[in-house]
């Protein structure tokens, strides 16, 4: 549906996520999301892996194309996160998945 492409975690994409939370500020992902969300975001940086961990995220889906580099990949590799990216922005992300059944955090 949102044409995602998996960066890595291809062996646990058989998870389910309880929510989505849509997001580009770290301050309102700490405070506002809760655990086995999905997290989607244009957030690149380490940063959004250590967000995801603490929240208990269950994967994160990178918006507008936007892929991270192999630092992040091999960290959400450690902590299990699988991590997705999708050419949509993240306002089109959100909506879609919401129409598909998807609810917010």
């Amino acid at each position: 549906m949102l044409n995602a492409e998996v960066i890595s975690g291809e062996t646990m994409l058989d998870l389910e996520v309880s929510s989505g939370f849509g997001c580009d500020l770290i301050s309102d992902s700490l405070c506002f999301s809760r655990p086995e969300c999905l997290l989607i975001t244009g957030l690149t940086n380490i940063q959004i892996i250590r967000v995801a961990d603490m929240i208990e995220a269950r994967a994160i889906m990178f918006v507008r194309g936007k892929k991270p580099g192999q630092e992040i990949i091999r960290l959400a590799e450690e902590k299990k996160l699988p991590l997705l990216v999708t050419n949509r922005f993240l306002f089109e992300s959100c909506g879609l998945l919401y129409q598909h059944g998807l609810r917010s955090s």
